[in-house]
């Protein structure tokens, strides 16, 4: 089987799946993919990258098969079209969820403790600066209430921080687990009423059309003084001028940044320039996480090659 990522992000997720596939051909077209049978493909993996109907055409994959559980970059209705399956590895299967949860984590002591301001302090010969925030006592809003949302609420609570989570649907509707690890839970449309409360602002929403910008200028003025933000879902369900205009005005202290609006995000954006903690979208990318993941997908090409059902199917 020929098995190619698209773009050469995410480098450690092809060498272990070639590991597994040791009798495969596992690599990685750098920018789309080449002209003549160089652009073909029995396995397509989006990565971060378009999968759309022309690309379809040109690679001409049995499967479309996502090293992760984000399908928003993928044509689902043009694969369709074209008899192509579509497949991922659900956040909750591998640890993946957990990963994430943890960075959203660092970022929130990171930015909690003024971490970047601590080691300044430290190479000037500063004690006993700068003064920090604990986590215990503020108010955790927590958007998107898959499997990363519940982890991120899991892994508050023992802080004692007080936790609102955020869903689509109703309270009647939603789920027990969550209802569980909440003190208090709201549905999107309350949106601005739980910002005005809220100390902590967790995002973990996939990038769906009525999310992009959900949180604008409106939600993060009506954020406590002091507010924090961090996004671990997906870049643009935040507004990057009004993120980069709350940061600069003050009104946002800080932000944690995982995920951006173009991938990977320009290093002179303006935004890195603001009192922001940034990583290269790695909450994912964890040697568990991982393993369990090329597992998964290993398993899938294995029953692309016998014919089997697929597991794991979006489409």
């Amino acid at each position: 089987m020929k098995v190619r990522f698209l773009g050469d992000s995410f480098p450690a997720a092809r060498e272990i799946l070639a590991e597994l596939l040791a009798e495969d051909d596992v690599g990685a077209w750098a920018s789309g993919a080449p002209a003549g049978p160089d652009g073909r493909a029995d396995v397509l993996v989006p990565a971060m990258r378009e999968v759309d109907g022309s690309l379809m055409d040109a690679a001409r994959p049995a499967l479309i098969q996502q090293f992760g559980a984000g399908l928003e970059g993928v044509d689902v209705a043009a694969a369709a079209a074209r008899g192509i399956p579509v497949a991922n590895v659900p956040a909750d299967r591998t640890g993946n969820a957990g990963s994430v949860a943890e960075l959203a984590m660092l970022h929130l002591l990171a930015l909690s403790r003024r971490f970047d301001q601590a080691r300044a302090a430290l190479r000037d010969g500063r004690l006993g600066e700068p003064l920090g925030r604990g986590l215990g006592g503020q108010t955790a809003t927590v958007i998107g209430l898959g499997a990363i949302g519940r982890e991120v609420l899991t892994r508050l609570r023992p802080f004692g921080t007080r936790l609102v989570g955020m869903g689509r649907r109703p309270r009647s509707e939603a789920d027990p687990t969550v209802l569980a690890l909440v003190d208090e839970y709201r549905p999107l449309v309350q949106l601005h009423a739980a910002l005005t409360a809220t100390d902590l602002l967790v995002l973990c929403l996939p990038l769906t059309g009525d999310k992009r910008g959900i949180i604008g200028a409106a939600e993060l003025r009506a954020l406590r003084p002091g507010g924090i933000l961090v996004n671990v879902g997906r870049g643009p369900v935040v507004d990057h001028d009004a993120l980069v205009a709350a940061l600069r005005s003050g009104s946002l202290t800080a932000a944690g940044l995982d995920v951006y609006w173009q991938e990977p995000i320009d290093p002179d954006d303006p935004v890195l320039a603001e009192n922001v903690s940034a990583t290269p979208h790695v909450g994912g990318v964890t040697t568990q996480a991982y393993r369990a993941t090329a597992e998964r997908f290993a398993a899938n090409v294995e029953r692309l090659r016998r014919g089997a059902p697929l597991e794991d199917r979006a489409a």
